[in-house]
């Protein structure tokens, strides 16, 4: 039997989102100079790790944001406790003009709805590479898949951990947000956003979803 966990995110006391987690180098590079001609600059290196503020999570099904350029997008997230690893969902909402000024500014501006369901690393960590992440967007009453594929285009945890702080386990009281996939048609604002983490081996998924409510933008 394997059971689930759910999340009290105020047992996180530090965020950090990895973002250019890609195991494909040569469509790293690629993405990196699409989003250089429209104005992001590139990473220091790759993967970078954004320490964002551990306020930010939230499990709510609402979330604020500054007029309609922000837009999620869909991930895994690590976290550390005493009693163990374990992998939920998320999305790294990011507000895509303030991307341009800069990307940890972008990275702060938004908050990160998670999941409240969260399963034990150990139990699906021998099937890894076989877990798929899936969002569908909202966009004007009409649902249409954004994201699709395996976690396995992503560098696996314990590499991620290690680049981040040179061991194989977070400290305690640790989240990380562990890459995201390519979208399909084009990054888009949404009124909701829908996410799934399905184990296609223990035969189960964790779904979140969310609203995205737009404050006027007064300049």
């Amino acid at each position: 039997m394997h059971r689930h966990e759910t999340l009290d995110v105020s047992r996180v006391r530090e965020l950090v989102v990895a973002g250019w987690t890609g195991r494909d180098i040569a469509a790293l590079e690629k993405h990196i100079r699409e989003l250089e001609a429209i104005g992001v600059k590139p990473p220091k290196t790759t993967p970078i790790f954004y320490r964002v503020a551990a306020s930010l999570l939230t499990t709510e099904d609402t979330i604020e944001v500054l007029g309609d350029h922000s837009s999620g997008e869909v991930e895994c997230v690590a976290y550390s406790f005493d009693e163990g690893i374990f992998v939920g969902l998320g999305s790294d909402h990011t507000d895509r003009k303030a991307e341009t000024v800069g990307v940890s500014l972008s990275k702060q501006m938004c908050a990160k709805p998670v999941s409240r369901e969260i399963w034990r690393l150990e139990d699906v960590a021998p099937h890894w590479d076989k877990l798929l992440l899936r969002s569908y967007v909202g966009v004007d009453g009409e649902r249409r898949l954004y994201q699709d594929g395996s976690v396995a285009a992503m560098r696996p945890l314990g590499e991620l951990f290690r680049l981040y702080i040179g061991r194989e386990r977070l400290p305690a009281g640790t989240a990380m947000f562990c890459g995201t996939l390519a979208v399909r048609g084009g990054i888009l604002p949404a009124e909701e956003f829908e996410m799934e983490l399905e184990d296609p081996v223990l035969g189960r998924k964790i779904k979140h979803s969310y609203r995205i409510r737009t404050l006027p933008d007064q300049g």
